[in-house]
């Protein structure tokens, strides 16, 4: 049998058992400009939380001193004493005591009334306008996310990408025509495995001295693509191994998204953006004891992050944003809970933020068909990230000029 014949059959046979090359099901090109031997040298970091569903921003930073909010909601209303106040007559469900811890520090800066014009009240399209800042249209189907554009334009030769973290199909954000962005689950999902690992390594290493050959697809996938994956999965590996840390994470999906983030930075992974989700805010019914749950572990995850990414030299360059498609309606439901909103708060976290509201807060008197009217264009939230944190031009990424937010300090 040939040499060629013999890879062939040990890759079919490697990759097909216990023994393979795992990134959460990819073994992405792109790891070819998002390691370095050194560190990433200070870039600044954004990292998205999606809170998927619907966030009841009104049941999060929660207009105390307003009696529309007790008459509109007589079984979901927080009571006053159990609010953790915030300012100007505005309090955080008491569920929600890492974002006051945040806030406390001046490490959350809140934006409130954030939207879009003509807001739509379905899950998909709405998530799909927030990730490609884009309406739907027949001539001209949306095929890139913003996020996807920010990476198509910055990712060259020795320029970092990004990635994302979790099971479930990557978000439109991240949809980009040039740049692959890998999705992984886990660190241990992130690295080569089996009981042949050395030999893994062994076989495809020397394989990175051979020419591609068009003539066989998998081994010239091999050739181009696993180079940086070894590279990738022994940094990971790395980080996996030595990593150390002070700091406590809830024991949910959230808490071991944000803390496997946190060591990526730390491991020197020049990625620019990682995005993990939250899902279950879609809150119909029976919504007070869930609806507390899911503001109690973002709370707590974002808490331990950024202490995390400080306690390791890093936060002053990491910025976390956490938005949901919509809000939710100010009137309950019958069933107790809330239908598909508009208006809601977007939360920066962060060391260099701006700590504290911004923008107007709710007026329950001006509803625009039972929901909150927006105040702020979250394409404006989206600018101030790319412009103020990530260093680009916003009007190629979002299709128009939106002015910034004076919400983060100290950037240059």
């Amino acid at each position: 049998m040939n040499r060629r014949s013999t890879r062939r059959d040990f890759l079919q046979s490697t990759l097909g058992t216990s023994a393979v090359i795992s990134l959460g099901g990819l073994v992405p090109a792109c790891f070819r400009n998002a390691l370095a031997e050194d560190n990433n040298g200070g870039e600044t970091v954004l990292v998205v939380v999606q809170l998927s569903g619907g966030n009841d921003g009104l049941n999060t930073v929660i207009p105390f001193d307003d009696p529309l909010y007790r008459q509109n909601r007589p079984t979901l209303a927080v009571p006053a004493p159990d609010g953790l106040t915030i300012d100007n007559g505005l309090g955080f469900h008491p569920a929600a005591r890492g974002l006051a811890d945040l806030l406390e520090n001046d490490q959350l800066a809140i934006v409130q009334g954030v939207g879009y014009p003509d807001p739509n009240h379905s899950h998909f399209e709405s998530m799909d306008i927030w990730h490609t800042c884009q309406r739907k249209r027949k001539e001209s189907p949306r095929k890139t996310g913003w996020l996807g554009r920010f990476l198509d334009g910055t990712s060259t030769a020795g320029d970092p990408a990004g990635l994302h973290l979790g099971s479930k199909k990557q978000p439109l954000a991240l949809a980009a025509a040039n740049t692959r962005v890998p999705s992984i689950r886990s660190l241990e999902r992130f690295r080569l495995q089996g009981d042949e690992d050395h030999e893994v390594r062994q076989f495809v290493g020397s394989l990175a001295g051979d020419q591609p050959t068009g003539a066989d697809d998998l081994l010239s996938f091999v050739q181009t693509s696993t180079t940086a994956a070894l590279s990738a999965s022994e940094r990971v590996e790395a980080a996996r191994r030595d990593y150390q840390t002070p700091v406590t994470y809830p024991e949910h999906a959230l808490g071991h998204k944000l803390r496997t983030v946190a060591q990526l930075i730390d491991a020197g992974l020049r990625s620019r953006v990682y995005y993990v989700e939250l899902d279950g805010f879609d809150t119909h019914s029976q919504q007070a004891a869930a609806h507390a749950a899911l503001l109690g572990q973002l709370g707590d995850a974002l808490s331990a992050f950024v202490e995390d990414v400080h306690h390791h030299g890093h936060g002053q360059r990491v910025l976390v944003m956490a938005f949901s498609e919509f809000g939710r309606r100010v009137k309950e439901n019958a069933s107790k809970g809330t239908d598909h909103g508009a208006a809601a708060p977007l939360f920066l976290a962060g060391e260099r933020v701006k700590g504290g509201l911004h923008g107007a807060r709710p007026d329950l008197t001006a509803l625009e068909e039972g929901d909150l009217k927006f105040q702020t264009d979250f394409r404006r939230v989206y600018a101030t990230v790319l412009e103020n944190w990530l260093g680009v031009a916003s009007n190629p990424v979002l299709g128009s000029d939106y002015r910034p937010l004076d919400v983060l300090n100290n950037v240059s």
